[in-house]
């Protein structure tokens, strides 16, 4: 039996809750952690409508007339929601190894402001609206929807990002020490008599142009003034580029790189194969053929 059920496709998340060898604790981990099985999906999306009734709930209670009209409904619609993942939170943490370590995670937190803030709300009423805390949880869709090809693209986009940190932390120092030079010198050609009464205000006045944004709160009344303000906004534009280009040069340079896929032994489950590996790297076993996304040809 436990055979059938390690058979189906790779799962996309790793196991770092501890996945359980066999009986009930290892057919509801993987309908719960697993959305490659037919109950899996079917538990995930079942879930997600859920979430998003229940978030309209909440916001449609946050309506005064439809308050006043429904809001009996709206409170046994939230309750019977706050029930449900309720239920779900407590099998999640059954069917882990490791607990403690999913109640940690990010998800587990997320799962458990999903439901506090409805029992809290019975001793601190403002409390209620805290609900909404749920559409984070809207995050599972990308392994819901099968978007395999998106999610490793956002996790190569994150390694990316993480190893040009340096030299985006770089610019982002000169891009500060720019807008306090321009905002100090603007406060100093226009003064508080044109909107910029202090260095604080220039300075912000100086990222909204840089930045191309423009809200046009406080605009240069002098020549002088305007002259500044006309540099910083085409600087502006040579600015955005630069964080583009240090992030797609690593990308470039990834790209390089042999693909790790998502494909899962099935002896021993062990996960992130590359795409012309044959054989496990950790048992030995042989792996099940790569399959080419769509998108991939």
């Amino acid at each position: 039996m436990a055979t059938l059920l390690t058979e189906p496709t790779p799962r996309h998340e790793p196991d770092r809750f501890g996945r359980p060898d066999a009986g009930w604790r290892l057919r509801l981990y993987i309908i719960i952690f697993e959305a490659d099985t037919r109950a899996g999906r079917a538990f995930d999306l079942t879930l997600l409508a859920f979430i998003l009734i229940s978030v309209t709930v909440v916001m449609l209670d946050s309506v005064e007339a439809i308050s006043t009209r429904w809001g009996d409904l709206l409170t046994v619609l939230e309750w019977f929601f706050t029930v449900i993942f309720s239920i779900e939170y407590i099998l999640r943490l059954l069917c882990v190894r490791k607990p403690k370590r999913y109640a940690r995670s990010l998800f587990g937190v997320i799962d458990l402001l999903a439901i506090l803030p409805t029992y809290l709300a019975l001793f601190i009423p403002g409390l209620h609206s805290l609900i909404d805390v749920r559409v984070l949880r809207m995050l599972r869709i990308f392994r819901i929807l099968k978007l395999g090809e998106y999610v490793r693209e956002f996790s190569e986009l994150g390694n990316a990002i993480l190893a040009t940190r340096r030299k985006i932390a770089v610019f982002l120092s000169f891009v500060l020490i720019v807008v306090v030079v321009m905002g100090t010198l603007m406060y100093v050609v226009e003064g508080p008599e044109n909107g910029f009464t202090s260095v604080p205000v220039s300075v912000y006045w100086a990222i909204s142009t840089l930045t191309t944004v423009g809200f046009g709160d406080i605009t240069p009344k002098t020549d002088l003034g305007r002259l500044i303000a006309s540099m910083m906004m085409l600087m502006g534009w040579g600015t955005l580029a630069v964080p583009t280009g240090i992030v797609s040069a690593e990308f470039a340079v990834r790209r390089i790189n042999p693909e790790i896929t998502t494909r899962t032994c099935h002896e021993c489950l062990s996960e992130g194969h590359p795409s012309l590996a044959k054989f496990c790297a950790d048992c030995g076993a042989k792996l099940p053929p790569y399959q080419l996304d769509a998108g991939e040809n």
